[in-house]
Order: structure tokens, then sequence, then C-alpha cells
């Protein structure tokens, strides 16, 4: 009997996107070419509708056709080098499937490729996680059209279900589509957990407040309308104790931080398409000088600063950056669906933005009860330009700013760095400022390049330049 779905990459992620798929009624067959890995999935298949061979050709000829194969291999050149060995005993519509965290222009020249070829050919970001992969992934296929009904039903199965039982997994659109969502959602994840780790440097050295306290703090928070699977995570995080000196597990946690490069692409892909995008990218460049921790420790025997202390009304003021971590995380989601919304205009993907925050309503590690507000957002106003600018979102900014202003504020006073905080308020200045001073900077460009400018009193598109001396 052949197998319905198969695997190319038996790694953790692999062998639990694989046994979801088995779960779900469905008979899988995998390739490794790492035999301690093809021995540890066989262990982990064992008894199930599930083998794994030891050759590729065994693989291939054990599949049903149209053959449906899902690489998880290393982004890069691994999948080409996966792809250029299995094309030659591929036939006219089978379809191969890329699970990784692939950088969208990979996909669209993949996709372009294969499709000249009578391959098909999905790019699909896959977010969860370990346990995600086994127990329910928000998943983002985009690629051909035409393999979309080959992996619906399988897809969906797997999904995480939102509270009403829609699947967290919908076509997202053609070509890179939905590697480039996947990469968004990605470069969104590094600003919420950057913003929640301003919120905890705040806690512990504003208010000298205990692992255990501030674990507490993060458990309410997560009651309220800051639910997101980071906060739950961060309170229990809180907690945890080491178990080698029984200290607070966080504090024994060396402050360097490490990333895998999709918060480096969105950045990139901001700059590319001339999108403010600034939170996220703030988020980066906050790993990238986490990471020179020899260096600043140097910095910090020279280089003075206040003392790091809050003196007020301590819950008040944990309110008031509750607040400020809210309306911080409005708007780097509003940047991130402005990104989504150059890139739909650039690429022509036809995206919908509402069904983008469903897929991200579970599974993910975004996953936020007010996503379901930003899919409403969108089912209301299908050509709403900013987040900012919902009913919704913008009373919340507007009870929210004064507390988000006193934070930004007191946190720069005590010299404690919340890059992501404050690039957020300066977003949601610059974005309800009718007049920038972009003016001058404009003139300095006419002055020193003849860039030339526009005027006030002349209708737009028209261009100037003064003779300056």
């Amino acid at each position: 009997m052949k197998y319905n779905f198969g695997f190319i990459g038996l790694g953790v992620m692999g062998q639990n996107l694989a046994l979801n798929i088995e779960r779900n009624g469905f008979r899988v067959i995998g390739f490794d070419l790492d035999a301690e890995k093809q021995a540890a999935a066989k262990k982990k298949f064992a008894g199930k509708n599930m083998a794994v061979t030891a050759t590729l050709k065994e693989f291939l000829d054990k599949l049903q056709s149209p053959k449906r194969i899902m690489l998880m291999v290393p982004a890069g050149a691994p999948v080409d080098a996966v792809i250029a060995e299995i094309l030659p005993h591929l036939q006219n519509g089978d379809l191969l499937i890329d699970g990784g965290n692939t950088h969208f222009p990979d996909t669209e020249r993949r996709w372009k490729t294969l499709r000249e070829k009578g391959i098909l050919y999905i790019g699909t970001g896959v977010s969860g996680g370990q346990e995600g992969a086994l127990r329910g992934p928000s998943i983002m296929p985009g690629g051909d059209p035409a393999a979309w009904p080959l992996v619906k039903r399988v897809f969906q199965a797997i999904a995480a279900k939102t509270d009403d039982g829609e699947p967290c997994c919908q076509w997202v659109g053609a070509g890179g589509a939905g590697h480039f969502v996947k990469m968004v959602h990605n470069g969104i994840e590094y600003g919420d957990m950057q913003m929640i780790c301003e919120a905890y440097f705040i806690l512990a050295r504003a208010l000298g407040l205990s692992p255990d306290e501030m674990g507490a703090i993060f458990e309410e928070w997560n009651r309220g309308e800051l639910n997101s699977y980071l906060i739950d995570i961060t309170a229990q995080i809180m907690v945890k104790k080491d178990e080698k000196t029984a200290k607070p597990l966080v504090d024994v946690i060396l402050d360097t931080a490490g990333q895998k490069g999709t918060g480096k692409w969105t950045s990139e892909a901001a700059l590319y398409l001339g999108v403010p995008a600034q939170t996220i990218a703030e988020a980066v460049f906050a790993r990238m000088i986490s990471a020179i921790k020899d260096e600043r420790v140097a910095a910090a025997r020279v280089l003075p600063g206040p003392e790091n202390k809050f003196n007020g009304d301590r819950n008040a003021f944990i309110e008031k950056l509750r607040q400020a971590l809210f309306a911080s995380k409005i708007c780097s989601y509003a940047q991130g669906f402005q990104l989504l919304a150059a890139a739909d205009k650039e690429y022509g993907w036809n995206l919908n933005f509402g069904n983008i925050a469903l897929l991200w309503r579970a599974g993910c590690i975004i996953r936020a009860q007010f996503l379901e507000n930003i899919k409403t957002a969108f089912e209301q106003n299908k050509e709403l330009p900013n987040l900012l600018l919902d009913d919704y979102f913008r009373e919340v900014i507007i009870r929210s700013q004064t507390a988000w202003r006193e934070v930004v504020a007191s946190a720069v006073k005590l010299g404690i760095p919340v890059p992501a905080f404050s690039s957020a308020l300066a977003y949601y200045d610059s974005y309800r400022t009718a007049r920038l001073p972009a003016n001058l900077l404009q003139a300095q460009r006419d002055f020193f390049g003849a860039n030339t400018y526009e005027r006030v009193d002349a209708g737009r598109g028209q261009f100037f330049h003064a003779q300056w001396v």
C-alpha cells in the first residue's frame, strides 16, 4: 500500500508534523540522510501508519501519485540541493512543499522554475515550535494556487483551531506570499518579545521586584487584553527555579540573545518597500547589542548613568506599564500589517489581512487575544490603511497614551533602555503629526544635491529647485 504524504528531513519539527498528519488519518513516509535521525524517527513512528526508508529511491517508490513531499531541511542551499536530487524522479503534477523558514525571494524563484517543469510548489510558513507542530501549528501556505487542493484537507486537519473551530490555515497567495507572511509574523514576534523584555527590565530595575513577584504580574496581565502565548510563558519563566543553584532560572541565564535572521529579513523588506517598521527593527538591533556582552561589561565600568530606582506609587506605575506595553504592541502590529499591505501591492498577491490575523489567532508564537480585533477591523474595512485608524485600536491608544508617555519618560530618566517602547511611541507621534520636519530635510537635500522639493502652494508631483547661494 502506498503512502499519502512524504517528509524529507526528520528532525524534531519534521517528525512532529509527520506524527500530526498520521494522527489525522493519513499514511506518512519519511526519509533523512542522517542515520541517527532515521533511527529516532523509526522509534517514534513504530506501530503507526508510518514508515522510514533508508534510501531516497525507496521513499519515492512508496509514495502515491501525485506525490506530496514536504521538505523540512535547513533553508537556503540545502533546499535547492534536495530539489535538484529528486526533480528527475518527479512527474507532472507532483507537489513539493518547503516547510522551513525560507526567505521569500527563494520561494518565488523556486516556484517559477518548477512551474516551468510541471511541478507544483508550495512555500509554507509553520509557526508554533515543536509542540505546535505536533499538536496544531499555524500554517501559512503560498505558492502555486493549483497545489492548494492537494494539501488543503491535510493542512487544515493538522492546524491549530480557534475557539470557534476555524483552522489556523488558509491559502495566503501565489509565489512567496506564504513565506513572506511567516517572515512578518516572526518580525512581529521579535517586537513582542523585546517589549515584554523591556517591561520585565523596568519591573526589575526601577521597582526592584523579584522574579516571583513579576511572575504574578505577568500572570495577572495575561487575564486581560494582553492575553497571549508570550505573556503566558513569561509568567511561567519568572517562577522557574534553577535546579543547580535554586535561584530563579531567568537570573542565571546570560543576557545575550540569539536570532535566526527572520527579524533582519523583515527589517530589510521594510526598507526595500519603504515602510516605517522601526519597532521591529529596534527589536533586531536590541538582540545585536545584547550580543556584544564583553564590550558592554567594559563600558559599564566607565560610562555613568542615573540610578535605576523609581520613587512613587508602584501599583499605579505597574498599571501604566501594562498600558504602555499594550499600546506599543498595537503599533508594532500596525507596522507589520502596513508591511504586508506594501508587499501585496508590490507583488500582487491579493492578501486577505483578516484571514492572516485568523492564521495567527492560535497555534503560533504571537497568538494573542487581540488578533480577533485585528481580524474584525479588516473585515469591517478591507481598505483600512493602518490599524491605528480602527475605532477599537484608536480608543485603546487614546486611553493609554498618557501612561505610555510617562513610562517611556520615566525609563529615560532612570537610564533604562526601552528601544521598542520609545520607537513605537515615536511611530505613533510621527503618524499622527500632519507636518513633520521633513521640509527642512528636503531643503538640505536640494541645497547640497539639487534633489528638488515640492511646495505647499503647488500641486503634488510638481518639483522645484532653489538657488541657495
